[in-house]
């Protein structure tokens, strides 16, 4: 966690921050846009502000705010956050070998500020686990470092967005900035044949249950994906068939 001195002053912990640094400007953009469709969806002040502090979790963010302006039940509003934010399951069992170590506040002050390219900057550094403690307190720090740009790039966009709401016309297309950092993020992630697939079946279950109500094709693409995928991992492979056949 960045808050911890013997962190923040670790070496690592400053490369994290410089890899994350030219991400932080499509974060925040798009945390600017987040804090803008809060304050205009119809939350007061106050829960605006709250959850831009509170809800680190823009993509569940955007999804549940139409969900709550039309009144949803709270099942479908939780459920759709849920499976929104899904993949930080697969993230966390990913991450649990580096930080198994950590006491139990802070694994999960770590998991609530790692978002989707602190993820992957650092996997991408470090593919492995450490063995000694040396080499964990540099994966940490690290990994702090990151996430303190990215928490703070979101929430202080967010901020701004909320005190702007009513000075920043909607027709700018903040969206679109938003929609890029997923790009972003999405095509980072699609590095298997498997990933790839999933993507596009979701996108275009996505676009053929557009009508839906209640953003429902969400939730129906994330589940058909998902499905479609479980199935697939476990079909035998070609080289398996080809030994069966042998």
């Amino acid at each position: 966690m960045f808050l911890a001195a013997l962190v923040r002053r670790h070496p690592e912990f400053r490369i994290g921050m410089r890899a994350m640094a030219p991400q932080a400007p499509g974060v925040a953009a798009w945390g600017l846009m987040t804090g803008v469709a809060m304050a205009k969806s119809g939350l007061s002040l106050a829960e605006s502000t709250l959850m831009a502090l509170l809800v680190y979790a823009g993509s569940s963010q955007l999804a549940s705010l139409p969900l709550i302006v039309a009144g949803a039940p709270a099942w479908v509003i939780l459920a759709t956050g849920f499976c929104v934010n899904l993949r930080f399951v697969v993230f966390s069992l990913h991450l649990r070998p580096y930080l198994v170590h950590l006491p139990l506040w802070q694994r999960l002050a770590h998991g609530y500020v790692t978002a989707d390219m602190a993820y992957a900057i650092f996997t991408q550094r470090f593919p492995q686990p450490a063995a000694d403690d040396e080499g964990r307190r540099a994966q940490e720090s690290f990994l702090a470092g990151s996430c303190a740009v990215n928490w703070s790039s979101w929430v202080a966009a967010s901020l701004l967005g909320i005190a702007l709401a009513n000075f920043i016309p909607t027709h700018w297309g903040l969206g679109f900035a938003g929609i890029l950092c997923l790009v972003g993020i999405l095509c980072s992630l699609a590095t298997t044949r498997l990933r790839v697939v999933s993507a596009i079946v979701a996108s275009v279950a996505a676009v053929a249950a557009y009508a839906l109500p209640l953003k429902l094709n969400i939730v129906l693409a994330i589940a058909i994906a998902v499905l479609l995928c479980m199935t697939m991992e476990r079909l035998p492979s070609r080289r398996e068939r080809a030994e069966v056949l042998e």
